[in-house]
């Protein structure tokens, strides 16, 4: 089994990606962005369609897609994963419904550019399954479903215990919460497709260049300054590396496992024909995606904050990690139990002390930013994009008045509070995890207590 690595997409292309070439002087240009992930490449790809006379430029420590963007799940779901009612103290309760609708409508737009642009990622529309694996998932299916309708998302339903089961077999499910409207897709090749579409626009990407300070009009990079009237943060997980950024977002760990390919014969025993996203109702929940080439791949916190906002680049995961992860397969997918692992991995993701998502331009000194996703970047990044884009050119438009744009968050605490509470948080969400499988009955004084933890 191979640790770390970016990660097993990338394996599968045969590799890292050779860099682009990078920044070697001083420049100027309209635009300089930072980071070549989902968010940085969506701006640009947008701002550049919309004014084709825009210099803009994209700084990128590493390579296009080393972060988040070529480490994730794969899923293109859509979904709003945020507390609706948090967005309440920069919108109505309308503007909240519009920016769930928006949300929705990223699934087709992104799909959409991937056929415009000519480029396959193995994109598979299906639905999503929220698993209950228990009494007290189950419970929670009825008033999820309830609070979805409620702010006007209605891409769901209920799925009985014999329902589920005829299209995957997983033991211990009793029901599901079914997402139409979503997707699978490979994160690295869909990353790898859209940094070519964009450097065909005539954005240039310089690689293994990092940004060092960024300022009113200009961007610090190892290799040379950029002087600009607009930069934009697309640094997501990894803002905190840059100075006056540490305490804005914390980079939280995601790890996963991928599986040898299944023969057909254990295919057939687990069905799972659809190749459906399936997660669960879990506190800490999980991810998992049936891969185009017949692989299981798992995902989940695992270690989820080092001291300090330390990163790990080479995205080697812990042993406790990958025998986490291991439990879940063989808990969803007991079939599977004995399959190899191919790979191990993990990647980090941006989270805002209040867990909800922002995007924005500061007026005086144009510098713009996107994230704080909380593990649904691969649409949450598009939006962003065309919010930045809008923003960027000074154009109102419906997607500059949604509740998320400039929205203030208070920054988090200092150390070693901030590593004392969210390593609290998942400890007591895994334990309020343990005790529902387990059928305790104090099970929900936990996930409260894990909630209160989170609110504060």
């Amino acid at each position: 089994m191979q640790r770390g690595g970016v990660s097993f997409w990338y394996q599968e292309l045969g590799g890292l990606p050779k860099p682009r070439p990078a920044l070697d002087r001083p420049i100027s240009a309209d635009i300089c962005i930072i980071g070549a992930g989902f968010t940085g490449l969506w701006a640009a790809y947008y701002l550049k369609k919309a004014d084709p006379s825009l210099n803009i430029v994209i700084v990128e420590e590493h390579f296009a897609g080393f972060g988040a963007s070529g480490r994730n799940g794969g899923w293109l779901s859509g979904n709003f994963a945020w507390d609706h009612e948090k967005y309440l103290s920069s919108g109505t309760a309308e503007q909240v419904k519009a920016m769930v609708a928006a949300f929705h409508g990223t699934v087709d737009e992104v799909i959409a550019v991937a056929e415009v642009e000519g480029f396959d990622a193995d994109i598979h529309r299906t639905q999503e399954l929220a698993i209950a694996t228990n009494a007290h998932q189950f419970q929670r299916l009825a008033p999820e479903l309830k609070r979805l309708h409620h702010w006007g998302d209605h891409r769901s339903q209920l799925e009985s215990e014999a329902q589920l089961r005829a299209r995957v077999a997983i033991p211990s499910a009793r029901g599901a919460l079914v997402t139409s409207g979503v997707a699978r897709i490979q994160p690295a090749k869909f990353v790898r497709g859209l940094a070519d579409a964009v450097a065909r626009l005539g954005v240039t990407i310089y690689e293994t260049t990092r940004a060092h300070k960024i300022s009113k009009g200009q961007v610090i990079t190892d290799q040379g300054r950029v002087a600009c009237a607009v930069v934009l943060k697309a640094t997501e997980g990894y803002s905190a590396q840059l100075p006056g950024y540490k305490r804005d977002w914390l980079p939280l760990n995601s790890a996963q496992i991928v599986t040898e390919v299944l023969p057909p014969e254990l295919w057939r025993d687990i069905g799972w024909s659809g190749a459906e996203l399936i997660g669960d109702m879990a506190h800490a929940y999980c991810y998992c995606q049936r891969t185009a080439d017949g692989r299981i791949a798992v995902g989940g916190r695992g270690l989820p904050y080092l001291l300090n906002s330390k990163t790990r680049p080479d995205g080697q995961p812990t042993a406790g990690t990958i025998t986490e992860l291991r439990g879940i397969l063989a808990r969803l997918f007991p079939a599977a139990t004995h399959v190899p692992l191919a790979h191990a991995w993990q990647g980090v993701l941006g989270v805002p002390r209040d867990w909800c998502a922002t995007v924005g331009l500061d007026r005086e000194t144009k510098i713009g930013w996107a994230g704080g996703y909380v593990g649904v970047g691969l649409t949450s990044a598009n939006l962003a994009g065309r919010t930045l884009r809008d923003l960027v050119l000074s154009n109102p438009t419906a997607l500059t008045e949604l509740p998320w744009v400039n929205r203030a968050v208070r920054v988090w605490e200092r150390e070693p509070l901030r590593w004392m509470a969210v390593r609290g948080l998942y400890a007591v969400l895994k334990a309020a995890d343990r005790a529902e499988a387990e059928g305790k009955a104090y099970a929900p004084h936990l996930a409260r207590l894990g909630a209160w933890i989170k609110s504060q």
